[in-house]
């Protein structure tokens, strides 16, 4: 049945204006930005396809226009719509850590880290900037890795920290295997971070580690 035909208090578009995002499904979501469907599947019957295909949200618009379009009653054009929403909210999010957003707790930068990070193939290590009001000073990648490893070295980001003038910092990576959780590694590299850091009387706030629609703290963990 087309969505046209269904009550008008049950469509998404209507249930997402009368409710407001945060109480409509993911497949809701989809539904209201692939706006119509195929035959025999309207718009919410593709948005749980989508999800059914590719397991979550992170993976989903992790797949690119290529394997999104491919999906039946996809096709490029609302492949390219869907990566457009996901790189506006991306960029969104971007102004708004970037802006001298205060950052105080580990809510604060979990949202937006799964989504600089979501795409990468590959471990990227990011470092947040902070003044000693926990203000945003820059966002800063300081390496590119492999797909199991990165290199980061104590006195490189020593030398960035002084740079910006920071006296915080906030760490990030991914890990593309989509599993959140620290390594033996990870919890060494944090380690010698911070103590390096403390010689030149600048806090590691948190380290966090992105891996599929998730982020891990190090802080809530009691790892710092």
């Amino acid at each position: 049945m087309a969505i046209t035909d269904w009550p008008e208090a049950e469509r998404p578009r209507e249930r997402l204006l009368r409710l407001g995002p945060r109480a409509v499904s993911d497949a809701e979501l989809l539904a209201v930005l692939l706006r119509s469907g195929i035959a025999g599947r309207n718009a919410l019957d593709l948005g749980r396809d989508l999800l059914c295909r590719f397991g979550n949200l992170a993976a989903l618009f992790a797949a690119g226009v290529d394997r999104l379009g491919a999906v039946p009653g996809v096709g490029k054009v609302r492949a390219l719509q869907l990566q457009a929403a996901l790189e506006l909210t991306r960029r969104a999010l971007g102004e708004e850590i970037q802006a001298g957003l205060s950052l105080t707790s580990p809510g604060s930068v979990r949202d937006f880290l799964p989504l600089t990070l979501l795409r990468q193939d590959k471990e990227v290590f990011l470092a947040i900037f902070l003044d000693a009001q926990h203000r945003v000073l820059v966002t800063e990648e300081l390496s590119q890795g492999t797909l199991t490893q990165t290199s980061v070295y104590p006195r490189e980001v020593v030398r960035r920290v002084l740079h910006h003038n920071a006296a915080a910092v906030i760490f990030a990576h991914n890990h593309p295997s989509g599993v959140a959780e620290p390594s033996r590694e990870d919890e060494l590299l944090t380690r010698a971070l911070r103590e390096a850091l403390a010689l030149v009387d600048v806090k590691v706030l948190d380290h966090f580690i992105v891996g599929g629609a998730g982020a891990m703290s190090f802080a809530e963990r009691g790892l710092l």
